[in-house]
């Protein structure tokens, strides 16, 4: 089966937007105190968004030609067009989105381009449209190179990428419930709005693309609790609307990190430990304590047992 996939998405457009219109006015009507959206939060989240795509466009002119690198060199099996090889693809790659993912969670330097997509303290419909334009650098496109050792040609997985990325944005929205059954194989609103809430139960936990068998098997997953209504946003908050500095904010923190902490173990720590280490390394700096530097390595060691962007300094607003 051969389609083009960003005509594809170009085509869903005006559906996106009127999703995006009928959440608006339906949530305004059912929940009126609720802010759920706010001109300015969706307004950075759409220059988010052009700022992230033409960054993808110019990436995949230097990411492409590696793909085909591996596809002509190391490929172990070549595919034939037909909806065998697409569900093995859709599987394999949303798989690997899985694994990126978590790992986006878990590896500071991933969750620096991560991080911008959480950051808004909302979440709605256009909250799917804010992205990074960092996820080149970060090494996103690095996850998708066992698809081509597995037979794939590269417009075959940026059309895949695309696709399983043009799902998730039905996930974003706080206007449908749980539903049923699909909950035991896909990803769904009711599971992603756990992954983005930063509540203690909630947080890092539901990293699902399309399916969710892959948080089932790995232990990844919660269910959304009526008795604990989701919080977004992230443990150190944001507190703008620039897109710029929603994009670079992280990444300007790791490298003043990097840059104050004493040893290379720690300068390591700073750019590739779980988020938690910097936030649990920045409380100690507020807190002014003595022997903050000491005190690094032995604290990465507790980061284990602790999610990876929660720190035990921060407590949840929860509300009634």
């Amino acid at each position: 089966m051969q389609f083009d996939a960003e005509l594809l998405l170009l085509a869903m457009a005006p559906v996106f937007l009127a999703c995006i219109g009928w959440e608006a006015w339906h949530l305004r009507r059912t929940c009126p105190g609720e802010p759920i959206y706010s001109w300015r939060d969706t307004f950075c989240n759409a220059a988010l968004a052009l700022m992230q795509q033409a960054a993808d466009k110019l990436a995949w002119l230097a990411i492409i030609p590696v793909y085909a690198f591996f596809y002509e060199h190391y490929r172990v099996y070549t595919w034939q067009a037909s909806w065998v090889s697409f569900v093995v693809l859709f599987v394999a790659q949303d798989l690997l989105y899985y694994v990126f993912h978590r790992c986006s969670h878990r590896v500071r330097w991933l969750w620096a381009a991560h991080v911008v997509h959480h950051s808004s303290e909302r979440l709605n419909f256009s909250t799917a449209f804010r992205q990074s334009l960092m996820y080149p650098i970060a090494g996103m496109w690095l996850f998708w190179i066992p698809l081509a050792v597995l037979g794939f040609a590269p417009k075959q997985i940026v059309a895949i990428v695309l696709i399983n990325l043009g799902f998730q944005f039905f996930v974003h929205t706080q206007a449908i419930g749980k539903l049923g059954w699909l909950e035991y194989v896909f990803n769904t609103p009711s599971i992603h709005r756990v992954h983005h809430a930063r509540n203690d139960r909630y947080i890092d936990r539901n990293y699902a693309g399309v399916l969710v068998i892959w948080d089932r098997l790995f232990g990844s997953y919660v269910d959304e609790n009526p008795h604990d209504v989701p919080v977004y946003g992230i443990v150190e908050p944001l507190h703008t609307y620039n897109p710029l500095k929603a994009t670079f904010h992280e990444w300007a923190s790791m490298a003043a990190d990097f840059a104050s902490v004493r040893g290379w173990r720690n300068k390591w720590r700073a750019l590739f430990a779980p988020p938690a280490w910097a936030a649990d390394y920045h409380a100690r700096r507020a807190a002014g304590s003595a022997s903050l530097t000491a005190d690094l390595s032995a604290s990465t060691s507790e980061q284990s047992s602790v999610n990876a962007n929660h720190t035990a300094a921060f407590q949840t607003t929860r509300r009634p």
